[in-house]
């Protein structure tokens, strides 16, 4: 009846409305997933998660990839590369063309991740000195269950090849990262769509009180960690050494003291 379109027509214009207010003040994020066949004999199921910011498509979006059926450093390849092609769509709609380019490079990328996995994995023992280290220093309210949270966190640390320390003092719990930039967007993306703790009932849920407060380039006179460490700390003298003997001492002077007021 016409009552009833004129309401379909009232409520799309009203979805319509919300939509766009929230893409103009927060940006949109989305998950996808397609299954791309003829790899191996095998059928990949990607997961592909996409941040499309406020100002996009003038700005490249925030690529996630996840996969049962790949490890965690193949993901990081295949974002990677959709992140170089998303570079060549700049200020023009691009989702939906990586999807179709990702479905036909596939089998490529995972080709070209198995020759050049072990040459990064040499690369990655030895000391980064390159200007394009990046630090993320990450405050966390808490963790219910510490021992699984803990793994979880030393997992993504290793298939991103992050270094740096996840650190305990009282009820202060940091992680400081350093690595390549992509790989510690990519670590911030898993942080917080992830369902790395439990709630006060004891069911699984994603980090809902994290703080980013640093994140920024590596100076020269700054430490380069060579390994990701867990570690507890009695006072905050102990904490404050550790900063300082990586030339972080600004960072802690900024950042930590405040977090026991």
């Amino acid at each position: 009846s016409a009552e009833s379109i004129q309401k379909s027509l009232y409520f799309h214009n009203l979805f319509m409305l919300i939509f766009l207010f929230f893409l103009e003040t927060h940006g949109i994020t989305f998950r996808i997933q397609i299954s791309v066949k003829e790899l191996l004999d095998t059928d990949v199921l990607l997961k592909l998660l996409f941040h499309l910011p406020v100002n996009y498509p003038s700005t490249l979006p925030d690529i996630s990839v996840s996969s049962d059926q790949l490890t965690r450093a193949q993901c990081v390849d295949v974002k990677d590369k959709l992140l170089e092609q998303a570079k060549k769509h700049l200020s023009e709609p691009m989702v939906h063309d990586l999807i179709l380019w990702i479905q036909q490079h596939l089998k490529y990328i995972i080709k070209q991740s198995a020759t050049v996995c072990h040459e990064k994995t040499t690369l990655s023992k030895g000391t980064s000195t390159g200007d394009d280290t990046w630090m993320l220093l990450l405050h966390l309210d808490h963790m219910r269950a510490k021992a699984k949270y803990v793994k979880t966190v030393e997992k993504w640390t290793s298939d991103l090849r992050l270094t740096g320390r996840l650190m305990f003092m009282g009820k202060i719990i940091l992680i400081l990262l350093q690595g390549d930039r992509s790989n510690i967007k990519e670590y911030l993306i898993l942080q917080k769509t992830s369902k790395v703790d439990v709630d006060s009932s004891g069911k699984k849920c994603k980090e809902k009180m994290i703080s980013v407060l640093c994140e920024t380039k590596v100076q020269a006179q700054q430490k380069r960690f060579q390994t990701f460490e867990v570690k507890e700390y009695s006072t905050l003298d102990e904490l404050q050494k550790e900063f300082e003997n990586s030339g972080l001492t600004a960072l802690f002077l900024e950042f930590v003291p405040p977090l026991l007021k």
